[in-house]
């Protein structure tokens, strides 16, 4: 949008969120006080690692926030045979919508077949458990193209969600050090216009404010991983974003060349 503003209500808001809970070093007590603030927040999802399912779906009960489960996580690396029990185990633990990685260093090879054969069995075994698949492409590792083409895999296979990235995917610097993008401006338009009307998108990495949010949706994007979820809704109510519809203005996000 041209004049950076939106009409937005709390719980359009609150549902755009997947709440992450997958840092390493999170203990069974750090994640029980993140289920809590799903389930208050009343946020889409919990995204949480695999063993966390039945801690996850316990906790959420009598909430309509979903348990998110990551597969692959976060680098893609295992087998397509290993990923698909994961997604079967997942979904038959309480996951309704699985986050999968790719594998990257096949879609940096240009092993299309690979790539597109792997999305979509893991693609079929969670849909036919009645649930939805996300894949996550780990956009600061590619190249426009290759976003391109996953999303016309994605589209051409019909999964759920295009999602930008783990947040764990670093990318070594000049200076040695490891950072990353994550969702960025450019990438975000580049997988709407690509991705069919069916696909949404979701933004991972980088979102991080209210206004990061609502720049977001402007474009398209129809969640986001966040771990600032209760930073966030505190914005919007402190904004008078309430249970009404209401239209209110938002600083874009700094626009940034992805790739590496």
């Amino acid at each position: 949008m041209t004049d950076n503003t939106i009409t937005v209500t709390l719980t359009q808001i609150a549902k755009m969120i997947d709440h992450s809970l997958l840092h390493p070093t999170m203990t069974d007590s750090a994640i029980l006080a993140g289920l809590q603030i799903c389930k208050e927040s009343n946020v889409a999802t919990a995204c949480v690692k695999p063993y966390l399912i039945p801690l996850a779906k316990k906790e959420l009960a009598g909430s309509d926030v979903k348990v998110c489960p990551v597969i692959g996580f976060p680098h893609g690396n295992s087998t397509t045979e290993i990923k698909v029990a994961e997604a079967i185990a997942a979904t038959e633990a309480g996951g309704a919508e699985i986050d999968m990685v790719i594998n990257i260093g096949k879609a940096l090879g240009g092993d299309w077949d690979y790539v597109s054969h792997e999305i979509d069995v893991i693609n079929r075994a969670v849909v036919s458990r009645g649930a939805i698949l996300k894949v996550i492409f780990e956009n600061d590792y590619l190249q426009s193209d290759e976003i391109i083409q996953l999303c016309k895999i994605c589209t051409s296979l019909g999964v759920a969600f295009v999602k930008t990235s783990t947040g764990y995917g670093f990318v070594k610097q000049n200076d040695g050090s490891y950072n990353y993008l994550g969702a960025t401006v450019k990438d975000l338009k580049l997988m709407r216009e690509h991705s069919g009307p069916s696909v949404q998108v979701k933004a991972a990495g980088g979102v991080r404010t209210l206004d990061d949010l609502l720049h977001v949706m402007s474009l398209g994007v129809t969640r986001i991983g966040a771990t600032a979820t209760t930073a966030i809704l505190d914005a919007a109510k402190a904004r008078g974003i309430g249970e009404e519809p209401v239209t209110v203005s938002f600083k874009p996000m700094v626009e940034q060349a992805g790739g590496y």
